[in-house]
């Protein structure tokens, strides 16, 4: 079993994979529009351009997502924050600062007692992100 987040937009999830992919090296394995699915008539046209399913490949991790319809209204993406765990403190730094680009730092990364690096930011498209690098175990 694996547990897989799966983030909601309010129109921006296109921009919002395309981002994430480059950020963190990961590969965009589809990204569908409603207009290109069968529930297309079913949909006003303006909805048909809005993505009903995106894959992103990290690793061997998965972050799906898809923008919201009329139908079920966007409200935000809180009280989660995806959580990245890398494997040395400048990828930590190289991640945290490309994520952060237009978004805000809710803790700056920086060593703490229990990691080499940790700290926590907002995107520009209003996901909360942690990122941790734990401490070596020497």
């Amino acid at each position: 079993m694996k547990i897989n987040p799966y983030l909601v937009f309010n129109g921006d999830c296109r921009a919002a994979f395309t981002f994430y992919a480059q950020c963190l090296n990961g590969t965009l394995e589809m990204m569908l529009t409603f207009g290109e699915s069968p529930v297309r008539d079913h949909l006003p046209p303006d909805c048909h351009t809005l993505i009903m399913h995106t894959r992103l490949n990290v690793g061997d991790q998965v972050l799906m997502a898809s923008d919201s319809t009329p139908d079920l209204p966007y409200s935000g993406i809180r009280g989660c924050s995806i959580a990245l765990n890398v494997d040395s403190a400048t990828e930590a730094e190289r991640v945290f600062n490309a994520l952060l680009e237009q978004g805000s730092v809710r803790m700056p990364l920086e060593k703490t007692f229990w990691a080499e690096r940790f700290g926590m930011l907002e995107d520009r498209f209003g996901v909360s992100w942690m990122i941790n690098c734990e401490q070596s175990q020497h």
